[in-house]
C-alpha cells in the first residue's frame, strides 16, 4: 500500500461565480522511499495540493490518507498531532529562528513534541550531521549561507522521524550551487533513509532530480513521468514538457 494516497483532491474557493477550483479530482499516490516533484504553470494548484497533503487545509471533496490514516476527519488536535510526528515541512526561506544555533532550530520539532532538551539536541546534531552540517553546529542562521540554512531546515524536518517530506519551492532562494546540492540531498532523504519527498518546484532542472515528475494544469494531473533521473541531466526534457503544457 502507498505510503501517500491522494483520491478525487478537490478544493474549491469561494461560491456561486466568484468560486475557483484550485484542484479538481486529482488522484495521486505517492511511496515510501520516493522522491516525487510537482510542476506547473503559476496558479495550477501546486501549493493547494501540497497544503492539503499536509493537514494545513481541509479539501472540498475527496480524502488524503498518510501511512494509512485519512486526515477527513481529524481533529485539529489530532491533526497537530500527526503534522508534528509523520510530516516535515521544507520552505522556501527556511523559516529559522535568528537567536538559535543551527542545532537548536533542529531540535524545535521534538522539543515541542515533548522530547527533553538533551535528547532533543542529540537527534538535532545527528541529523545536522547526515546533512553536512556536524562544524556548524552552534552556529546562527546569520553565520550560515543559504544553502546551509536550507540543509539547517532539512534536518529540522527530518528530526522526528517523519515518513513524508513536503518541500515547497525549497530550492527558490537559492543560486545554482547551492540548489543543487539541496536537490540532491532531498534525493538522499527518499533514497537512503526511505522517506516519500513531494516537493513543488518552478525549476525544470531541480524537478530533473526526482523519480517521478508530475505535471499540473488548471488544477488537475495532465501528465507525469517515471523517466530515470540523471542529476540534472534531464532538465531540458522537463524544460521542454513544461512548454507544450504551459
Amino acid at each position: 500500500m502507498s505510503l501517500v494516497q491522494i483520491e478525487n483532491l478537490t478544493k474549491v474557493y469561494g461560491h456561486g461565480e466568484t468560486a475557483v477550483t484550485a484542484l479538481d479530482h486529482v488522484n495521486l499516490s505517492v511511496n515510501a522511499g520516493e522522491f516525487v516533484a510537482v510542476m506547473g504553470p503559476s496558479g495550477c494548484g501546486k501549493s493547494t495540493l501540497l497544503h492539503l497533503l499536509g493537514g494545513l487545509d481541509r479539501p472540498t471533496e475527496g480524502h488524503v490518507i498518510i501511512d494509512s490514516q485519512p486526515l477527513d476527519n481529524l481533529s485539529d488536535e489530532a491533526l497537530t498531532k500527526l503534522r508534528r510526528q509523520k510530516i516535515g515541512f521544507v520552505f522556501q526561506f527556511y523559516n529559522l529562528i535568528p537567536v538559535l544555533d543551527a542545532t537548536e532550530n533542529a531540535a524545535l520539532p521534538i522539543l515541542l513534541d515533548g522530547a527533553g532538551s538533551a535528547r532533543a539536541k542529540t537527534r538535532a546534531r545527528d541529523w545536522l550531521q547526515k546533512v553536512g552540517l556536524g562544524n556548524r553546529l552552534n552556529s546562527r542562521p546569520d553565520q550560515l549561507s543559504g544553502g546551509q540554512q536550507q540543509r539547517v531546515a532539512v534536518a529540522r524536518a527530518l528530526v522526528a522521524e517523519p515518513k513524508l517530506v513536503l518541500a515547497d519551492e525549497p530550492t527558490g532562494n537559492l543560486d545554482s550551487r547551492a540548489s543543487d546540492e539541496i536537490a540532491a540531498l532531498l534525493r538522499q532523504v527518499a533514497n537512503e533513509w526511505g522517506r516519500a519527498v513531494v516537493m513543488v518546484t518552478h525549476d525544470a532542472r531541480i524537478a530533473s532530480y526526482a523519480d517521478r515528475i508530475v505535471f499540473l494544469k488548471d488544477g488537475a494531473i495532465v501528465d507525469e513521468t517515471h523517466a530515470e533521473p540523471r542529476g540534472g541531466n534531464n532538465a531540458d526534457w522537463v524544460a521542454d514538457k513544461m512548454r507544450q503544457i504551459a
